[in-house]
């Protein structure tokens, strides 16, 4: 059985080391194990409908970036690498044009 591509890059070249799948492309490195347990958590976006990791979102309204000067337009895309039990921001995403940032679930809208 393949492992899945990297959650990170998407690439396909990933290879396992004990209980831990690595990408030799970034060098990201996870446990699938520990990766089913944060499956079990799940978001609602601004119109209800229920996000899960990989899911592909835009923005919904704009956003500031806090401590920086840069805003996050209505519409950008982006995609959940994974979704975190925390009360402001759940959704770890992969966001067009920016990189990696906590977003709250309830500014975003599934494509």
């Amino acid at each position: 059985m393949a492992p899945p591509p990297c959650l990170n890059c998407t690439s396909p070249y990933v290879y396992q080391v004990q209980n831990l799948l690595i990408c030799p492309e970034c060098g990201y490195e996870w446990d699938p194990a520990q990766l089913a347990e944060e499956e079990l958590i799940t978001a609602k976006d601004a119109n209800g409908t229920e996000l899960n990791a990989g899911d592909k979102v835009t923005l919904a309204k704009d956003l500031k970036v806090k401590g920086s000067s840069m805003v996050m337009k209505i519409g950008t895309k982006a995609q959940i690498r994974s979704i975190k039990d925390s009360k402001d921001h759940e959704l770890d995403c992969k966001v067009d044009g920016v990189g990696e940032m906590m977003i709250t679930a309830k500014f975003v809208k599934k494509a």
